[in-house]
């Protein structure tokens, strides 16, 4: 993320876009919209709301999971109206392989999860309101400032990222309402723990979701906050509403490595489409887990193999540039071509054409590859 009023990624990039004008780091309430979108009357009394798997029940002042999300009267008060952080990164950090290679997306985030990751690697904004030690700052920004400064940085693509995303997805509509507008791709990098009626509410302005596919244990989910369905429900919810999918999965050590777990994460993959995207990635010690050490590059391999076995046609390994081989690359399924060569966060070379086939042979490659092309590929 970036220090406020410059955006992270293109030298010298001052963002004259965006007019912060107070810190609201100290100040003991964030703004909010009073929405009715995702609000559901309940039987009980209650107010329920369904931007997330949890539906929690909202008595009067009653707040989420989430902690960002609140009942007043017979709306609920969300978070809208201001950033945590905004850069500019490149796509294939979100992680996105399929989306546009090469291109530049301006993120964006807001404060708080609907999870409780141990290993979370953006807790300062993550678990803003749950650990005292969370202690981001924040600044007030309007939906068309953010999709100007897009422009204005020649970004492709607007993501909603660093916390999770779920939790505003009103905030999230209302600026990618007008990003749609201004010719720009919209993303959300997710934990994937979502409704039938938000992906229902999101899908006329989201063309693209990474989720994290984190175990495949409903315990383990249970231990971080979620249940495991809710997000089996959500891949096969996106790929089945034609919203591009890339799932990612931290291969945490003594968390989620064994080969039972990988094969059923794999096999599961594989029966939604074996054209979706499957990445695997290095985990290192953060925020309340420290006691294992970071995942070598033959955990990940042995990751992809599972992929590879289970039927995926485009299983990747991130996190260690340069130590995972060919596992960086798009290769084509049907000729085994290279068509994007990729080290770290960097695409060296791309020659997905435009329609999304491969140059030598034809074969459909499925993603979106150019900015005005419909996507292809959606084939199981």
């Amino acid at each position: 993320m970036l220090p406020f009023g410059r955006i992270v990624g293109h030298p010298p990039a001052t963002v004259k876009a965006v007019a912060y004008t107070c810190d609201m780091a100290t100040q003991p309430h964030l703004p909010t919209s009073r929405r009715r979108e995702l609000a559901r009357p309940h039987p009980s009394g209650k107010l329920q709301c369904v931007a997330c798997a949890h539906r929690c029940l909202l008595a009067p002042g009653g707040r989420g999971v989430c902690l960002q999300r609140r009942r007043e009267g017979d709306v609920l008060a969300v978070p809208w109206g201001y950033a945590a952080g905004v850069a500019v990164d490149p796509i294939e950090k979100k992680p996105f392989f399929h989306l546009l290679p090469g291109a530049r997306a301006l993120s964006f985030g807001m404060l708080g999860c609907n999870f409780h990751c141990s290993f979370c690697q953006n807790w300062t904004s993550s678990q803003f309101g749950r650990d005292p030690e969370a202690e981001a700052g924040a600044r007030p920004v309007r939906p068309e400032e953010l999709v100007a400064a897009a422009t204005a940085h020649d970004c492709t693509v607007i993501t909603s990222t660093y916390n999770e995303p779920l939790i505003s997805a009103e905030w999230a509509f209302d600026i990618f309402t007008l990003a749609k507008r201004a010719g720009l791709l919209t993303s959300f990098v997710s934990n994937g723990h979502a409704t039938p009626e938000v992906l229902d509410y999101l899908a006329p302005v989201l063309d693209a979701m990474k989720v994290d596919l984190k175990a495949f244990d409903a315990a383990t989910y249970q231990a971080l906050g979620g249940k495991l369905e809710a997000v089996l429900d959500t891949i096969r919810g996106l790929w089945s509403r034609g919203t591009w999918v890339e799932v990612v999965t931290l291969v945490v050590p003594g968390l989620n490595d064994g080969d039972e777990e990988l094969n059923g994460m794999a096999g599961f993959l594989a029966g939604v489409s074996r054209n979706l995207p499957w990445h695997v990635t290095a985990f290192h010690p953060d925020y309340e887990m420290s006691d294992r050490p970071a995942t070598p590059a033959v955990s990940l391999r042995r990751a992809a193999e599972a992929g590879r076995a289970a039927g995926l046609r485009f299983v990747y390994a991130g996190n260690l540039p340069g130590r995972t081989a060919e596992l960086e690359h798009t290769r084509c399924p049907a000729c085994d071509a290279t068509l994007v060569r990729r080290l770290g966060f960097g695409v060296q070379e791309q020659r997905v054409t435009p329609e999304g086939r491969c140059p030598d042979c034809g074969a459909s490659i499925p993603g979106r590859w150019a900015l005005h092309v419909p996507p292809r590929g959606r084939a199981q």
